[in-house]
């Protein structure tokens, strides 16, 4: 862990890319290691953990990435702070900062149908271990467990397969973000509609505020949404009771910095939304423990399977690093 912190330390004043090389957005795969497929990457029915049983068999490998929550105030000659004066006084304060640099952006052409997308994500760890899987492996689980992957914009099978209820297509996705409202409160019902509503912690129903954090965030991950799209669920987003933002820069897997928006998942943990703090892209999420708790594993004992999460613990910590439109599986920007 000392070493990691050290890796992350030496990173972190690390050039950050101009918005041409960011291509905005990155996507992260963050069960590789828990072998799930590609879809279930996706934000699902708010991010909880499906079980205590869940919460154990993660936890060894989400300790690794424990740190603190938030990192002291960037360096003020950090390129981050370079590229202009951030107001995370308050999430209307943050979010309306992002959404205006967004609504002055040039709209991009909507990807062709033809056209690929690529995202990398993972993590420092992730990365590592997918490097020293065997050649053999690595060909033969490729596009199920790399860091890299290619899905297509026009996915027509994905379209009309109705089983999973979060998942939307690049092209869907696209389109969706394209039509909301501008009224906040019009827009996450919309998103309210179209990400039908889960349970949250225990099986308790999902309030209306949840619902509308979970479903806005879902549409976040995707990739490519139009500028200004993005700014108008920017904009909602921090209209939605119990949002919060982190009152500086926090470092993520990677050792950059970047915007947390924050809100309570239950009494024990919080969801964070990380934000480029340069294009205001999505960045990735994490998980975070906010009070010390302890779980148990499936026989619900105080045996070996007992595991005390400690606040600040991060339980995950998903990064997008790379995000583009492409036009052919395989190829990188």
């Amino acid at each position: 862990m000392d070493e990691m912190t050290r890796l992350r330390e030496l990173r972190a004043d690390a050039p950050v890319p101009d918005r041409a090389d960011l291509a905005p957005g990155r996507k992260r795969l963050t069960d590789a290691v828990e072998g799930r497929s590609r879809r279930t990457f996706r934000l699902r029915a708010d991010w909880r953990i499906a079980s205590l049983g869940a919460v154990v068999a993660i936890t060894a490998a989400a300790l690794v990435l424990t740190q603190v929550v938030g990192v002291q105030a960037p360096d003020p000659t950090s390129p981050a702070t370079v590229a202009g004066d951030l107001d995370l006084s308050s999430p209307a304060a943050a979010l309306g900062q992002a959404a205006g640099f967004l609504e002055r952006q040039e709209v991009p052409p909507e990807p062709r149908a033809d056209q690929w997308i690529y995202l990398r994500q993972g993590s420092p760890e992730q990365e590592k271990h997918w490097k020293e899987l065997p050649a053999e492996i690595r060909d033969q689980t490729r596009w199920s467990y790399s860091p890299d992957s290619w899905v297509p914009y026009d996915d027509k099978a994905a379209e009309n397969d109705t089983s999973d209820t979060d998942y939307r297509t690049a092209r869907e996705s696209y389109r969706i973000a394209a039509g909301l409202p501008e009224d906040p409160e019009a827009l996450l019902a919309e998103l309210r509609k179209v990400f039908p509503s889960g349970t949250g912690p225990e099986g308790v129903p999902e309030t209306r505020d949840a619902h509308s954090f979970r479903a806005l965030t879902v549409l976040l991950e995707s990739y490519p949404l139009p500028p200004d799209a993005l700014a108008r669920m920017y904009r909602a987003m921090a209209t939605i009771e119990g949002v919060g933002v982190t009152g500086h820069l926090i470092r993520d897997a990677f050792g950059r910095q970047v915007i947390a928006v924050t809100r309570a998942y239950d009494r024990n943990t919080r969801r964070e939304i990380l934000i480029d703090p340069v294009d205001y892209s999505y960045a990735g999420r994490r998980e975070a423990v906010i009070r010390t708790h302890v779980v148990y594993g499936p026989d619900d004992s105080d045996g070996p399977d007992r595991t005390v999460l400690k606040r600040g613990d991060i339980l995950s910590d998903i990064a997008r690093t790379g995000a583009a439109v492409v036009d052919a599986k395989g190829q990188k920007p």
